[in-house]
């Protein structure tokens, strides 16, 4: 496994070399990684990438080969069925009929009762219908169904159906390097640009040299600053849950808008902006940026493009502690209210078809709040979001 893990990042284009594969399985004879999947992630990742631009392909290689793994051991041993495999096999599959049948609690019950059943609950539960466990119908647990609940242990979405997630989920930064579509979004983007010559005088002036030249009666050389994209931009990414689905389109548009940028930066945040975003998905816990410091350090001549499919739970938008992962003492309506104060020229792109935003209620919110400047993440969405933008 680990000669398969070193080829499947040759053939992902990471540049690792036959002497860092054998620093790494030196380091293993060692047991450094003292044989947690975890500290083998770290110890591989110092022994084989040796550019940050690589590390999302390396993620994606490391989560692929590794996947189910829970020791180092395992790597290099017959691997027996994961555990997670087969208690989904307890998951419970309804029908129509029997979902229609569930209620929703609501917001303040659902969290009322939460705190009950955690109080009341002594051990393990499988397959019922209330108390905190995994395949039944309860509101609160893993791989079962609720119209309205709390996921708790769970990876990934199955029904779309939590309004808050119990877990810790980790998201991979976008890779500038991407091709995908870029290129076509670059002439897209290019309808923003503003030029304006700024800096130091280190290009040569032909027209002003010849000018000058004329005048004086002796070659009078003329410098002047190079001509640059004045235009600055601040891109706020939505990344995990339901954009899974559209990470290829997102990471186009950071590529080509970081080829495209001079004055571009960047933020992630996770289905609607609330106190805090940032720039590093694998420190979102621990590495985030305030939006009061977003809007303090960023001058209102800033455009915003929000990049995001909007689709989530309205109490995300609406109430405070309605995010799907964190206690937020006020709304994402707030929150976004607040950039849209200080920032005018703002537009979000959606990559949703257009056609389908009228069957998810919270993206109709989105686009109330931002006054109708949603667009589809097409070519013709990228261009009138554009012009939007330098209006």
């Amino acid at each position: 496994m680990l000669l398969q893990f070193f080829t499947a990042l040759r053939d992902a284009k990471v540049p690792v070399t036959l002497k860092e594969y054998l620093v790494l399985l030196g380091a293993l004879e060692r047991d450094l990684p003292d044989k947690s999947v975890e500290e083998f992630y770290f110890l591989s990742r110092t022994a084989l990438v040796k550019d940050e631009a690589h590390l999302d392909r390396f993620d994606r290689v490391f989560g692929t080969v590794f996947k189910g793994l829970e020791t180092v051991g395992e790597a290099v041993e017959a691997v027996p069925i994961p555990e997670e495999w087969l208690r989904k096999l307890a998951e419970k599959y309804l029908t129509d009929e029997e979902k229609a049948q569930l209620k929703a609690l609501g917001w303040d019950k659902l969290f009322e009762t939460l705190k009950q059943r955690l109080a009341e609950q002594k051990g393990r539960h499988q397959g019922g219908s209330k108390w905190i466990g995994t395949g039944g119908t309860s509101p609160f647990g893993a791989y079962g169904y609720n119209p309205e609940g709390i996921r708790i242990g769970q990876d990934g979405n199955r029904n779309f159906r939590a309004v808050k997630v119990w877990d810790r989920r980790e998201f991979r930064d976008f890779d500038d390097d991407a091709e995908i579509g870029a290129r076509t979004m670059r002439l897209a983007l290019r309808r923003l640009r503003r030029f304006a010559r700024t800096g130091a005088a280190d290009e040569l002036d032909l027209d002003g040299t010849i000018r000058e030249s004329a005048r004086q009666g002796y070659i009078d050389v003329r410098m002047r600053p190079e001509r640059r994209n004045a235009v600055k931009v601040l891109l706020f990414l939505d990344v995990g849950g339901s954009m899974d689905w559209h990470v290829e389109q997102a990471q186009a548009l950071f590529s080509a808008a970081r080829s495209e940028f001079k004055h571009l930066v960047h933020f992630y945040f996770h289905n609607c902006v609330y106190e805090g975003v940032w720039t590093e998905n694998a420190r979102r816990h621990d590495g985030r940026t305030p939006l009061t410091d977003v809007i303090r350090t960023y001058g209102s001549d800033y455009r915003v493009v929000f990049v995001g499919d909007a689709s989530m739970s309205p109490y995300e938008i609406a109430a405070p502690g309605g995010s799907v992962e964190h206690w937020n003492e006020e709304a994402g309506a707030v929150w976004l209210g607040r950039l849209l104060d200080h920032f005018h020229k703002a537009a979000w792109l959606n990559p949703v078809p257009e056609t389908h935003w009228a069957y998810t209620p919270s993206i109709g919110m989105v686009q109330r709040l931002m006054a109708g400047r949603m667009f589809p993440m097409t070519l013709d969405g990228l261009d009138a979001a554009a012009r939007a933008l330098v209006r």
